[in-house]
């Protein structure tokens, strides 16, 4: 059983560095042996427990936190790099097996383990948005929320993170030889994934003795690999605290399944795969209720042995309310789980199912990854993490930036998805503030009463920020399946472990062309890596990326790119255990290298 809250998410960010505890005597490790899935104990946070120490960023990488020793292995000299204090369960190796050299070292597959670990620790958008804020607020990136006034805040070299609605999220780092109009490196991808929602109402009529959910689809969920599957639940609770009368939002995970969808045996005669009813015959179940039959009962006005009627359900709430509206045991258990002292303190939840299989390596040299919703949290994840491990050099002068959307799975539409104005707006406002900064700065310093520096962005500066930018649209593509290669086209077809896939698309479906090709070449050439080709075949339909709609809108040069998989929507997918690190080798090459590529061409 897992409780995860904002509370408890921030609280881990801003004291993670008190989760670690390096030596309790100069050669005495400590070794916590927690267990991976015990609750972690969060320590209290004490007056100055900051350190004047970096958090290396391989360690937030790594995720090394509240994990069992078995799965920390450090070197003395990596251990000697972290900050000291609290617990970190370790067990001492050479640096041939230490963990964080190999990501000192750029090796693919130190970051199959953290990527498994996202994977499974984070199965909800809401959850995933979390995460990143907590390592972002760890590795020193500073939140800037809408409400706020971000006028004259930023500065070149600052770290930034924001949010909408806690399913999207921006972050970028300015280089510290920033000047207003320099361009923006972009990797914008999206993080919802396909899945089966709570309806308004989820309560349905007990049928047979079970109890059962009332679901709804999202994007293409609730298709025939959801069968038989063990299906947890999580995602954000609204709660209003009785005593204040303040309302808040608190995320939650149930640590094991509670619904499952069954199939019919083929005995009956009919097929389970594709013809299914969505609404009738894929309600999950989650419990039994054999009440009605009250067998232990004796009508008092028959001497026939008569069911006695099933006792009333205590109310939860009001008639009305959301809770009354939703199964008892189902509210009784999310409010036990986030602690509350009444269940009729939640007033509404965004509730979903999720398949509760770890994520985990497969194949006879462990070369596969088999996880749930890797369409697409590996894109996203690989780009987030590029992030945190890319270079801060003095010289750079571009604004780094990944963007992560909700909703594009059913075309993007909503106020947090890529076709609002989350992303342009971030960066005007960005750009407003530092031009803002750097006018201050210059008229503090002149001694000329005369003289005066660049005024605050206007729409010459923000036209020559767009120009100067670049767009790389990340998200999954389609590797080539063995069994169905007659569906591809020769010498477009992905191979796993091989690296990241720019996309094509003669229909704008994808933003690729001529140009941003061979920029993405050169990013390659830069970083070291391969590129592969994708596009599919002229009798077949092509997917959509957020690539489109955000090149049109800020009028950036943009290519669509991404790492490859296999059975896209699928409840479980596949791709290989070293793309998630060649997706952040990529990433962060076009992260670090994009001024001077920018700088080649006329």
């Amino acid at each position: 059983m897992t409780k995860q809250t904002p509370e408890s998410l921030r609280t881990r960010a801003s004291n993670l560095s008190l989760r670690m505890q390096a030596l309790s005597g100069p050669n005495s490790p400590a070794m916590a042996t927690t267990p991976r899935h015990s609750k972690p104990q969060t320590p209290t946070p004490t007056p100055n427990a900051t350190t004047t120490t970096p958090i290396p960023s391989e360690f937030i990488i790594a995720d090394m936190a509240n994990r069992p020793s078995s799965e920390n292995l450090l070197c003395p000299p990596c251990l000697s790099t972290l900050p000291s204090p609290n617990r970190l369960a370790v067990q001492l190796v050479s640096p041939e097996s230490c963990r964080l050299c190999a990501l000192r070292t750029g090796n693919p597959g130190a970051y199959t383990k953290p990527f498994c670990d996202f994977i499974t620790d984070n199965p909800t958008v809401f959850h995933t948005v979390a995460h990143f804020r907590s390592q972002l607020s760890a590795a020193g990136y500073e939140e800037l929320p809408a409400r706020d006034a971000w006028a004259g805040r930023l500065r070149p070299g600052g770290k930034y993170w924001t949010t909408r609605n806690g399913s999207a999220l921006i972050a970028f780092a300015v280089g510290k030889a920033y000047k207003p109009g320099n361009g923006v490196a972009m990797i914008a991808g999206h993080i919802d994934a396909l899945t089966a929602r709570l309806k308004p109402i989820s309560s349905r009529r007990n049928a047979a003795g079970y109890v059962q959910l009332g679901v709804a689809p999202y994007a293409g969920a609730l298709n025939s690999t959801w069968w038989d599957r063990d299906l947890s639940m999580g995602g954000r609770v609204v709660v209003r605290d009785p005593d204040s009368g303040k309302t808040a939002v608190r995320l939650v995970k149930l640590g094991w399944p509670v619904a499952r969808i069954p199939t019919l045996a083929p005995h009956f005669g009919v097929g389970m795969t594709g013809s299914a009813n969505k609404e009738t015959e894929m309600a999950p179940i989650i419990g039994l209720d054999n009440s009605d039959l009250a067998l232990d009962g004796i009508s008092s006005s028959s001497s026939e042995n008569v069911p006695a009627p099933a006792p009333e359900p205590e109310p939860l709430g009001p008639p009305g309310s959301f809770v009354s509206s939703q199964p008892p045991k189902l509210v009784k258990l999310i409010a036990s789980e986030l602690g509350l002292s009444s269940p009729s303190s939640i007033l509404d939840w965004d509730l979903e199912l999720y398949d509760s299989q770890p994520a985990q390596t497969g194949g006879l040299d462990r070369e596969f990854i088999f996880a749930p919703r890797i369409d697409d949290k590996l894109c996203s994840w690989s780009a987030l993490t590029a992030l945190l491990a890319a270079s801060d050099r003095l010289d750079h002068g571009h604004i780094k930036l990944v963007a992560l959307f909700d909703n594009e799975e059913i075309g993007s539409l909503l106020r947090q998805g890529a076709r609002g104005n989350f992303l342009p707006q971030t960066i005007e406002r960005a750009v407003e503030s530092l031009a803002s900064s750097s006018s201050s700065s210059s008229s503090s310093s002149s001694s000329s009463p005369s003289s005066s520096g660049p005024g605050p962005a206007g729409t010459d500066t923000m036209a020559r920020t767009y120009a100067s930018s670049f767009l790389l649209s990340a998200d999954v593509t389609h590797a080539g399946n063995p069994n169905f290669l007659s569906r591809y086209l020769d010498a477009h077809i992905p191979r796993l472990n091989v690296g990241l896939t720019v996309c094509a698309d003669s229909n704008g479906h994808m933003t690729t062309d001529a140009v941003s090709t061979a920029i993405l070449r050169r990013v390659a050439h830069r970083a070291g890596c391969r590129l592969q080709v994708f596009q599919i075949r002229n009798d077949s339909r092509s997917g959509g990326t957020v690539g489109p709609m955000l090149s049109s809108a800020m009028g950036v040069r943009a290519a669509d790119a991404g790492l490859p998989q296999l059975s896209m929507h699928s409840i479980r997918a596949t791709t290989g255990s070293l793309d998630p690190g060649l997706g952040v080798k990529f990433f962060r090459g076009f992260l670090d290298h994009w001024e001077e590529i920018d700088a080649e061409w006329q």
